[in-house]
This record gives structure tokens, C-alpha cells and sequence, in this order.
């Protein structure tokens, strides 16, 4: 029975968190923490699940691998500054392993792996993503780390960037750049979790879209990664790609 402990319990995934934990037959919800609680009732859990805030993950995180708990993270925000900082906390700490995913749908980790697949074969490439008003990041970290591995799939290609002959715009018009790739975020009313990947070539488009009708889509990933995360050979994991044999 893994014993686990839920950060930001009080929110629409933290919730749903706590719910599909209750319902495996071979996990216990040992804590549900969220704004204004204590910390110390997760030390009864060996995996925490962290659905919060990017500006209070960093500190949760750290407190999560001082105590030596195995982390499940769903939270965005993480870039690569961030990413060092949770290995440095690591070193020298026999426990605490970090599994820190931009999305755990399933399909949703599969557009990214085909998106990272087709995207030295087209000329260009773009990724539009849609949220729920109420979400506070953009870009989403599934666009953002669709766009990276779209760039470093084509960078080791020797593919040139995407053609645009844009001179004069409005400010962001075109989007944000992630590592030469655009990236759109749109905040919808009636949204959940939506994104397609753009590809355009001779002739022809190709796109790839996922979209997340309810939170609950994202739990089989959730609960695949609190299975595992324990286990992992590498002490920080982004996505949950090699989870899945990708």
C-alpha cells in the first residue's frame, strides 16, 4: 500500500488527486494539504503530489526532499534554472526522487512524443494551446515543453527555422518564442485543457491536437507516476514518457 500525501488538496486537480488516490485499490491518502495547513502531516506519506501554485512549488519541493518524500509534481513553472536548482537539492541525499510532468494524459504525452517525431519532416511548425480562464501561466508547460522538444528535434536535423516574413506587429500577435518555435496561448471560458501543433510543409498540414474534457483524464498518469517514481533510476525526471515506454 503506497501511502500518499496530496499538496494544494483543496483545489479542482488537487482534489480530483485525492479522489482517484481513494478509489486505487493499492494506495491511502495519509494527507491532503493545501494553503494554510502544516506541512509536517505529509512526513506519514512516502509519495507527495504536488498540484499547487508555480510560486509556492519550489519551496513545497524543497521541503519534500529534505524530508526525503518521493515527489509527483503537476505544478508548472519549471524552465531549466529550476530544474538545476531541485538536482542541487538532491546531491547528497540518498532519497527524495522528483518526477515533474508539463501533463499526464496520456494522449496528451503521446502529442507530444509525435509532435517531437514529425517535426523535422515540415517547414514550419507552431503550437496553439487553450486553457480555462481561471488558469494563471502562459504559455502552458505542455506547450512550452512541446516547443522544446519540437526545437531540439529539428535542431538535430539541421532543420533552418520556421519561414515568417512578419516585420510589423502588434505585441504579441505572433506569440511567444520558445527556442524558435511560436507559441500560442489562448484563456477560454468553457475550456479545460486543449492544444494542437501546427505543422505545415509543400502542400500540405498536418496537425496534431489533444484535448482534456475533465480533470479526471489526467489521473491514470498521475497514478502511474506515483507507482513509479520510487523506483526510477534517475533522481529527477521531467514527463512521464519513459513511464510509458516511450
Amino acid at each position: 500500500m503506497i501511502k500518499v500525501g496530496v499538496l494544494g488538496a483543496r483545489g479542482r486537480m488537487g482534489a480530483e488527486v485525492c479522489r482517484a488516490v481513494e478509489g486505487a485499490a493499492d494506495m491511502e491518502l495519509a494527507a491532503a494539504v493545501d494553503q494554510g495547513d502544516e506541512r509536517d502531516a505529509l512526513t506519514a506519506a512516502e509519495v507527495v503530489v504536488d498540484f499547487t501554485h508555480p510560486g509556492v512549488v519550489m519551496e513545497n519541493l524543497r521541503w519534500c526532499v529534505e524530508h526525503g518524500l518521493h515527489s509527483v509534481v503537476g505544478t508548472s513553472g519549471f524552465d531549466p534554472a529550476r530544474l538545476d536548482e531541485v538536482r542541487g537539492w538532491q546531491a547528497g541525499r540518498p532519497d527524495g526522487n522528483v518526477l515533474i510532468a508539463p501533463n499526464f494524459g496520456i494522449g496528451a504525452v503521446l502529442m507530444m512524443h509525435f509532435a517531437e517525431k514529425a517535426a523535422p519532416f515540415f517547414e514550419s511548425v507552431e503550437v496553439v494551446e487553450l486553457h480555462h480562464p481561471k488558469k494563471v501561466d502562459a504559455p502552458s508547460g505542455t506547450a512550452y515543453r512541446t516547443a522544446e522538444l519540437i526545437a531540439a528535434a529539428r535542431a538535430a536535423a539541421g532543420v533552418p527555422a520556421s519561414p515568417d516574413a512578419t516585420t510589423s506587429e502588434l505585441d504579441g500577435a505572433r506569440g511567444t518564442d520558445v527556442e524558435g518555435v511560436r507559441v500560442h496561448a489562448v484563456r477560454l471560458s468553457g475550456a479545460i485543457a486543449h492544444q494542437e501543433v501546427l505543422l505545415g510543409g509543400h502542400g500540405e498540414l498536418f496537425t496534431i491536437r489533444h484535448d482534456s474534457m475533465n480533470r479526471e483524464s489526467f489521473m491514470p498518469g498521475v497514478l502511474l507516476a506515483v507507482r513509479k517514481v520510487g523506483g526510477l533510476d534517475e533522481r529527477l525526471t521531467v514527463g512521464i514518457e519513459s513511464l510509458l515506454g516511450l
